[in-house]
């Protein structure tokens, strides 16, 4: 049978930003040609902050001691996890050499970028978490130089939880600032800070769009969008987390997405019923998240069976991708477009959202199904190199002078050309692309 929508999606997370990109634009030339008092005059209008941007080292310790003890136990743990799960990352990309021809050795060398801006969001949630997901692959990977950079709170600063976990992942500096004018001071190299040379973390629209703006002067991990999550589930789920697992992910905005795709018309209809009484017991500020998401932009979707279950996900290419249904191993080697998966109901999206080890920058919007999340990986260039003796390089000119010429590319047959003389002056080469 055809996909039969339980519940279709009356929204959906690509709106027209025309006017974001206006704005942004006009903020990133204004601190572009101003430079750090123009950067300064954009975060008192918008982080309505005029205290300290580089913050000290005083500053952090003060911080740190107003974290709660038990709190500081679990960012320490949730970093360790991240930093266990980054460095198994980090040893599946090496350096190595082979010769490719006799004579002619080529190689791979995985190096570093010198300077990673990390933003970690600090508006109406504290982002505890992306400071861990974020500063700690940085440092795991290499970079000399992370800034980690967040909106203070009017009138008092940075949230003491953001600059403590920063701190203790590895950020060399921490700025209180945020929107784009932290991307553009980031980017820019203001306050003395070293030029960035990727750009990491969420953020809301305005920071996803200077982002955008700002790839090919630096890089970055992703154009992100609102957060989505799908969820599989076949008879064997249990409703009731189904359902809280759905609204947990509904919370993130008004535009977050959430899916549930099952081949059980009963197990569907129990969820839908469940969701509008778990959303109303949310906290005022969650709630009205929850509702507009769930209204506007939730779908359920009924398949004949799991192949079909498997390829609806597929083609929705979700950031998170929860299976709670039989034969785990069946959804592992099936399934191909996610940004993290999360087999069995004993794992979750705010497991790795939080503190499990995975990381929880992830491609939305369908990104999915061409690229992942954020790692180590993003913060390596894998260069290449090679060397050659005489022999080795013989058949290699040979080779590059015919299909130089033949692409009709005279000036690079030649690098060729004078290297076969000067090493062979007694040979004779067919070096035309006609024979």
């Amino acid at each position: 049978m055809p996909r039969e929508y339980l519940k279709k999606a009356t929204l959906t997370s690509r709106s027209d930003a025309t006017e974001t990109k206006e704005i942004v634009r006009g903020i990133l030339d204004d601190i572009e040609a101003g430079g750090d008092e123009k950067a300064l005059e954009y975060a008192r209008k918008f982080d309505r902050y005029d205290g300290e941007i580089l913050l000290s080292e005083e500053t952090v310790a003060a911080a740190a001691a107003q974290v709660p003890e038990q709190l500081r136990k679990d960012i320490e743990f949730a970093h360790a996890n991240v930093k266990k799960f980054a460095e198994a990352q980090l040893a599946t990309v090496g350096n190595f050499e082979v010769e490719v021809v006799p004579g002619l050795i080529a190689g791979q060398k995985a190096i570093p970028v010198h300077a990673a801006g990390c933003y970690v969001p600090g508006g109406r949630y504290s982002h505890i978490a992306s400071a861990i997901m974020t500063v700690t692959t940085a440092k795991v990977a290499g970079c000399r130089n992370i800034v980690a950079a967040s909106p203070p709170r009017p009138g008092v600063g940075v949230a003491p939880a953001i600059i403590y976990a920063a701190h203790v992942c590895g950020a060399d500096k921490i700025m209180a600032m945020g929107g784009v004018q932290a991307v553009a001071a980031m980017t820019f190299g203001l306050f003395g800070l070293p030029k960035a040379n990727i750009l990491v973390g969420p953020g809301n629209q305005f920071v996803a769009e200077a982002k955008r703006m700002l790839f090919g002067r630096v890089g970055i991990d992703m154009i992100a969008g609102p957060t989505d999550s799908l969820i599989l589930a076949d008879k064997t789920a249990d409703p009731m987390i189904v359902a809280t697992d759905l609204v947990g992910q509904a919370e993130h905005g008004y535009n977050s997405p959430v899916w549930l795709v099952t081949d059980d018309r009963a197990l569907a209809e129990e969820v839908m019923r469940l969701v509008p009484p778990l959303i109303e017991d949310l906290p005022e500020v969650n709630r009205e998240n929850a509702t507009a998401a769930w209204r506007d932009y939730a779908e359920v979707i009924l398949c004949a069976d799991r192949e079909e279950m498997a390829a609806t996900s597929d083609d929705y290419a979700p950031e998170h991708l929860t299976v709670q249904a039989e034969d785990l191993d069946w959804w592992l080697d099936r399934l191909s477009c996610y940004g993290s998966l999360f087999l069995g109901e004993e794992t979750t999206v705010a497991f790795g959202d939080k503190a499990s080890g995975t990381n929880h920058v992830l491609p939305t919007s369908g990104a999915a199904s061409y690229t992942g999340g954020l790692s180590v990986h993003k913060y390596m260039k894998i260069v290449t190199w090679q060397r050659a003796t005489r022999e080795g390089a013989k058949p290699v000119a040979e080779a590059t002078a015919r299909i130089s010429r033949l692409e009709g590319m005279e000036g690079h047959a030649r690098t060729a050309d004078i290297r076969l003389k000067k090493y062979f002056p007694d040979e004779t080469f067919n070096l035309s692309a006609d024979e």
